[in-house]
């Protein structure tokens, strides 16, 4: 199956529809995006260049097979079309992150949050965490059932 995302006008991911592999196959037999968007036209009355094609198995500019990533990112709806960077990112999280165009993924101004610990890992009374801040632009410990 080929996948394809329905975008709004403002670059917002509206659906993701499937469409049978035959139905995107060019005259040669060979796939091709825009034999898929003028199908997606004809069956649901919405521009061809407002379906964008996306994977399935791609994620954070990885292909989960080993093969080669399309547009950053399986594309959900809500998520954002970056017609620019050719990719598909969820939303951005804070006002201060960063968008990463090699991994689609937004990033915080001070990197990852810290690992925790090994007795933080430990399953007992607290789900320890770390939530950002973004009063504060830092990584915060929580505990998740105070």
């Amino acid at each position: 199956m080929a996948h394809f995302a329905k975008i709004s006008e403002t670059n917002e991911v509206l659906t993701v529809l499937a469409v049978d592999n035959k139905d995107v196959l060019n005259a040669d037999g060979v796939e091709d995006e825009s034999v898929g968007q003028q199908y997606l036209e004809r069956h649901n009355n919405w521009p061809a260049q407002m379906w964008i094609q996306t994977s399935y198995n791609t994620s954070r500019g990885t292909h989960k097979l080993g093969g080669t990533p399309l547009r950053g990112n399986y594309a959900g709806i809500g998520h954002i079309w970056d017609e620019n960077n050719n990719l598909f990112y969820s939303k951005k999280p804070y006002a201060s992150w960063v968008l990463n165009t090699t991994t689609a993924s937004w990033h915080s101004p001070i990197g990852d949050a810290p690992e925790l610990t090994d007795e933080q890992k430990e399953v007992g009374t607290h789900m320890w965490g770390y939530d950002w801040n973004e009063e504060g632009q830092s990584w915060d410990l929580t505990d998740g059932l105070a």
